[in-house]
């Protein structure tokens, strides 16, 4: 499988680039980046490690290399500058975006590509993609709060001494501050969490809050996530390589799961080689469905807004 991540230059690309070419599933990656010399010293530095790692093709190359690429990945995206509001950052982002959409349309993708967007606002640019690229809807998604629901469950392990492998509790809705935490199928091993010592609605509400201030947490101390993201987009990618068929919190156009339509947002998804193979639509506390769906009707406030 050939992956294309462009922004491969900067932080979440280069390290997405790393975690794949660690997990050596995919057989070709290629950087691509506005700096084209930052793209080639990704590439090369990857390359030098190479040999303990996994026989994969890695280089630095240009929108002509999507074309033939199985999945393009798009983490690029500008930064919010002080005293800019959300949606003057989002408008921003969204020219920026639309930019590498037409790009992406100029080059031509094969019939089967899966578009992956990273880049935030990764729920409004994932419907932006699904609007203007014209391929099949299970062929777009985002990364969505598949990094939050990563987040969530180390957080989670690390405060009651847990191995972190054995948590598992998922963060729906939008990548963003309407997130809904998804208390009533979290587990440990098959365990109920909610029956583990120490685990009260103030325990709850606290680590909530510091999983959605996470990112924020992260770029304060050193300027911007990176790992963590990065092993998401590994997660995601290497599911699609190899047709996994997982369960996983990723952003798609929603179709009727939960009462929610026309908007892109996180819902339990089955992700294969096509993409988005499906959508699974357990039961949730009311207080939890009341907030997917208030998480869809903020997102598609949003959309109304851009320009």
């Amino acid at each position: 499988m050939k992956v294309a991540i462009i922004g491969g230059g900067g932080r979440v690309g280069s390290c997405a680039a790393f975690a794949l070419q660690c997990s050596g599933v995919v057989k070709e990656i290629v950087l691509l980046d506005a700096n084209q010399a930052a793209a080639e010293g990704e590439a090369l530095d990857l390359l030098h490690g190479a040999a303990f790692c996994a026989d994969q093709t890695i280089s630095a190359g240009t929108y002509a290399d999507c074309a033939s690429a199985d999945v393009v990945c798009i983490t690029a995206g500008l930064r919010r500058k002080p005293d800019e509001s959300r949606l003057d950052l989002i408008n921003r982002n969204v020219g920026l975006f639309r930019g590498i959409l037409q790009s992406l349309k100029e080059a031509g993708l094969k019939k089967d590509a899966i578009v992956f967007v990273v880049s935030n606002p990764v729920d409004i640019l994932t419907q932006l993609a699904v609007e203007e690229l014209g391929l099949p809807v299970n062929q777009v998604l985002g990364l969505g709060t598949a990094l939050d629901t990563s987040r969530f469950c180390s957080l989670i392990a690390s405060s009651l001494k847990l191995a972190p492998s054995q948590v598992r509790a998922l963060i729906l809705g939008e990548h963003g501050d309407t997130m809904v935490p998804i208390w009533s199928s979290a587990t440990v091993d098959g365990l109920p969490l909610l029956k583990f010592p120490g685990v009260t609605p103030q325990f709850a509400k606290q680590l909530f809050e510091r999983t959605q201030k996470s990112g924020a947490e992260v770029i304060s101390r050193k300027g911007g996530a990176g790992y963590a993201v990065g092993v998401a987009i590994r997660e995601v990618i290497d599911t699609i390589a190899l047709d996994g068929r997982r369960i996983l919190p990723v952003s798609s156009q929603q179709a009727g799961a939960y009462g929610i339509r026309g908007v892109c947002l996180s819902v339990p998804t089955v992700v294969g080689r096509c993409g988005v193979v499906d959508t699974v639509e357990v039961e949730l506390w009311p207080k939890e469905l009341q907030g997917l769906q208030a998480s869809a009707r903020a997102l598609q406030e949003t959309r109304s807004k851009i320009r």
